[in-house]
This record gives C-alpha cells, structure tokens and sequence, in this order.
C-alpha cells in the first residue's frame, strides 16, 4: 500500500472498504492518506483510517479526505492505561447513523465511568504527545548510534524511507517506535527482559513506557509468513515512549542493549 497504484490494481468491482494504517504497527511504514483516499472515492468504497498511533494531535485523516476514522481510546487518547475502549468517527452523516445504529444494537457502548475516563485524557492530549514525541526521537537517535543496533524504525529520522510524507501529513512523528537488534531473536529477548524503566507489555500510548516482542507477543497471531512478509523479525522490539524524563530512558535501554551482547 505504500505505492497507491498496487491499491488501485487490487481493487476488484466486490471492494466496498479500503482499510488504512499509517503508520503502520509495528514498523512505521507510512502510506499517502490523500491518495488513497481518492482511489477508494473513484471506486465507490469506503476508506477507514486506524489513527491511534498519530492520535488527532498529529495526525487528522479527515483533512486526507479520509471517510471514517478508527482510535483504540486505550491508547493515546486516554494515554493512562486504564481503559479498554474504542472510537468510531465519521464525517458523512448516512455513516453515522449506521454507526451508531451498530453500536446500539450490539450494546457496544463504553460505561459512563470509561467514558468520563477518556475524557480526563483528552484533556492532557496535546502535551502528552510533545513529550512522547520528544522522547521518541531522542531515543531514536541515541539507538541508532549503538553498535548492537541493527535499524531504528521511526518516521521523524530523516533517513526514514518516508520521512518526507511523513511530514508532508502529519504535524509530528509521534512517541511509537521500533528496531532491530543484531545477533537476533536471542540478543532482543535479553534486551526487552533485563530493561528496568520499560515494562514488558503489548500495549502502548501511555504515559509509561513499554517494550515488546511483535513476533511473539503484539503480532504473534499472524503466521510466520506473513510475519517474514511484512519484514517482521525475531530480532525486532517495539517500544512505546513514554514520558519519563529522555536521559533515563536513553540510558536504561542502552545499558540492555550492552548486557545483550554480554
């Protein structure tokens, strides 16, 4: 999906959704919103944004010409962990109606207290999101000065294959990244276990940070080839940056990746 004319050759006269992620989970590739949008426009179909890694604080779809727009309100907008929930928008009003007649019939609702609690989050959004940001890139560039790194996976390093859309659709890189670890699945178990400021956890956007193993943990679902297909690896963490103070964070993970090699 990265080059919109492989989307456009896939769709079939039965496509009524065109599914987005961008960035994706967990290698931060990022596809061009706005032209995507377009090709499901002129087929007829619908596009679906999952928007929970950028949040409407660095991201916002909808001005992509983005019909629907999906958020686990677990994440960032909560940005807490203490929620499980999820957010359904759409700027067409047939859509919804439908929506909501779904969630209705379904008894999807969150309960007020959830609710109230998302709402607590979006209160603190915006700063919560400089900090993740901050943080994200530092570490960033500290991991990929470690000789025990193999490739850091973030969109606001400028050698990100594209950083430039990146920045051309989105107003920040977000607190979200990943990297490969040299010597493989072994050195990357040693790395996510002996880390003491990252909790090892599958979830991520709160205010802590966490590390995870997406081949055996977050992504662990999908078959191995499919694993290999999308360039996922044994020797792949992925870390949600939290917004604990940077030097702690670079520091705490630097010496796991030097204990890795040890």
């Amino acid at each position: 999906m990265q080059d919109p004319e492989n989307v456009r050759r896939a769709l079939t006269p039965q496509t009524r959704g065109l599914w987005l992620e961008t960035p994706s989970n967990p290698l931060l590739n990022l596809v061009d919103l706005a032209a995507l949008a377009t090709i499901a426009r002129e087929a007829g179909a619908i596009s679906i944004a999952d928007n929970t890694f950028m949040s409407p604080y660095f991201q916002r779809p909808f001005e992509q010409g983005v019909d629907i727009v999906m958020h686990s309100t677990t994440k960032y907008l909560n940005g807490h962990s203490d929620v499980v929930g999820g957010a359904v928008i759409t700027r067409h009003q047939p859509h919804a109606d439908r929506i909501g007649y779904i969630v209705n019939a379904l008894g999807l609702a969150c309960s007020p207290f959830d609710a109230w609690l998302v709402l607590r989050g979006v209160k603190t959004l915006g700063p919560r999101m400089e900090v993740h940001q901050r943080n994200a890139l530092a570490v960033a560039q500290a991991l990929r000065k470690h000789p025990s790194v193999e490739r850091v996976y973030y969109p606001g390093l400028p050698d990100h294959p594209h950083h430039a859309l990146a920045k051309k659709q989105m107003t920040g890189f977000g607190g979200m990244l990943s990297f490969d670890v040299k010597g493989g699945g072994a050195q990357a178990e040693k790395v996510m276990t002996t880390t003491r400021l990252y909790a090892m956890a599958e979830s991520l956007g709160g205010i802590e940070s966490l590390i995870e193993h997406p081949e055996t943990m977050s992504h662990a679902s999908m078959t191995a080839a499919a694993r290999q297909g999308a360039g996922i690896t044994d020797k792949t963490l992925r870390v949600s940056v939290g917004i604990e103070h940077s030097d702690d964070l670079i520091a705490d993970l630097l010496g796991a990746l030097d204990r890795s090699q040890s």
